[in-house]
């Protein structure tokens, strides 16, 4: 298996390789070559399979340059019920991503039970080990450069702390994250992490990292990786919870189900897209976003248009703030038919923050991918937060509260439709109080999270500061 970039530009790699790189050097994004295709006959093998079976079988497919048991080896130890019962300790946490029926036809795949109560837990832990596996048999270091809304920041620092040969440098919106999200990454106070807060909005940090990484003669100097999702590895992780929910809300192969995400890079969805290109039966993919509904717009219309920091609204699903999805060219290649130059007209012009307009016979094989869209606003979240803790006494965090505002858009009663849940709803405590009178209980550890000391730097929205510091700490 070799990875090629989406831009056509660069070298094709191995896995490893694509690992530590996190974007090509032609500014695009790693994809495999072609996707691995499961049968019905294989569906039927891997329906049996625990989470760990299922996910070694998954990550064969894509690695074939570590060998066997040592991929193993890291699967096993990375998904364990003690990493992941952390925040549901009454949930089957053998199971690791566990499905909750609310209604016919209606699950929630519980993605948040690890250390940082958010679904990038899910991948984040799996980077943790096999990037400190690679560094090792290569003899390597690697400084991590990372931008987050919320959680992949809290989610990549809980998985890289205290790992051999990683520095993280991640890149947060100054005052615009959650105080219990905030918290969770400023208090760590481990030697190889580094925070930095961006006067600015999420996709200004974005564009620092692109450009850090853009310099391939900064990045080749010191060693920058990615951890965010342009990094393939956290696609890779997060195919696997698609087929284990599958698998537990249907009672044969046979069966469609759709499936709902909250988003805002594309990246978690972009994993859906490519399970479905492998043969999980998935009827639709609906996108979910809340104000910043740049991606709601362009399935709806053709039309992609990114919006500048100022128009970037901050709302209270504050993890999907974020009108320019990094991921969201993975799927364009596949969309264009893996033309890497039909790409590249239209990402000159995203790139130099403009927009562009599918043609139509482009826009008409949107529907092949089986993707729909919805949007919400606060009031949609507030008003459904309450009903469902009224309902079914669960109470769900904003964004997850966006998933089901654009799942019951598009329900239909003769096929199952699986909600992803985003985070646990103590990280929003503000609006959870808002919506049901109170603040949902917190696990022991956590209670208070936000009295303990913090440690991150306040920089502009400048990339030659960032630049600076990460050689001073490197």
């Amino acid at each position: 298996m070799k990875y090629i970039s989406t831009r056509g530009g660069s070298p094709k790699l191995s896995f490893s390789e694509v690992l530590l790189t996190g974007l090509a050097p032609d500014g695009g994004l790693y994809l495999p070559e072609t996707y691995p295709k499961f049968s019905l006959d294989s569906l039927k093998q891997l329906r049996e399979k625990s989470y760990q079976e299922l996910a070694l079988t998954i990550f064969s497919h894509f690695i074939n340059d570590i060998p066997h048991h040592d991929l193993k080896e890291i699967t096993y130890k990375t998904y364990t019920k003690d990493v992941y019962s952390y925040a549901r300790p009454n949930q089957d946490a053998e199971q690791i991503t566990p499905t909750l029926e609310l209604d016919k036809n209606l699950f929630l795949l519980s993605l948040s039970n690890g250390p940082t109560l958010a679904f990038k837990d899910i991948a984040m832990q799996f980077l943790g080990h096999i990037f400190e596996y690679v560094l090792n048999k290569k003899n390597e270091s690697l400084n991590i450069l990372g931008a987050t809304s919320g959680d992949t920041g809290s989610a990549a620092e809980y998985a890289m702390k205290g790992k051999k040969g990683v520095k993280v440098f991640m890149l947060s919106p100054h005052k615009k994250m959650s105080a219990f999200q905030t918290a969770q990454m400023f208090s760590l106070q481990d030697e190889n992490i580094f925070n930095i807060a961006i006067e600015g909005v999420f996709d200004d940090c974005q564009d620092i990292v692109k450009a850090v990484s853009n310099d391939l003669i900064f990045k080749n100097k010191n060693k920058i990786g990615a951890v965010n999702s342009i990094n393939w590895g956290r696609i890779l992780a997060q195919i696997v919870y698609y087929f284990k929910g599958y698998f537990d809300i249907t009672a044969s192969n046979e069966e469609l189900i759709d499936v709902t995400v909250p988003t805002g890079n594309f990246g978690n969805i972009c994993a859906g897209h490519i399970a479905r290109m492998m043969g999980l039966p998935i009827r639709h993919l609906v996108v979910a976003t809340n104000e910043n509904d740049v991606l709601d717009e362009f399935f709806k219309t053709g039309n992609y248009a990114p919006r500048s920091s100022k128009k970037t609204f901050h709302t209270s699903s504050p993890s999907m703030d974020i009108s320019k999805a990094s991921n969201f060219e993975r799927f364009i290649f596949d969309l264009l038919g893996r033309e890497p130059n039909e790409l590249k007209k239209l990402w000159s012009e995203v790139d130099q923050g403009g927009s562009f307009k599918l043609d139509l016979e482009s826009f008409n094989r949107i529907r092949d991918f089986g993707f729909i869209s919805s949007s919400s606003k606060h009031k949609n979240r507030i008003q459904l937060i309450s009903e469902y803790y009224d309902k079914y006494n669960v109470i769900i965090d904003t964004h997850t509260a966006d998933g089901i505002k654009a799942a019951l858009d598009h329900f239909d009663d003769n096929t199952p439709m699986m909600v992803l849940e985003t985070a646990l709803p103590i990280k929003f405590e503000e609006s959870i109080e808002e919506a049901i009178g109170k603040r949902p209980d917190r696990p022991e550890k956590l209670k208070n999270i936000e009295l303990l000391p913090q440690k991150y730097e306040v920089f502009n929205n400048d990339v030659t500061q960032v630049k600076s510091f990460i050689e001073e700490n490197s």
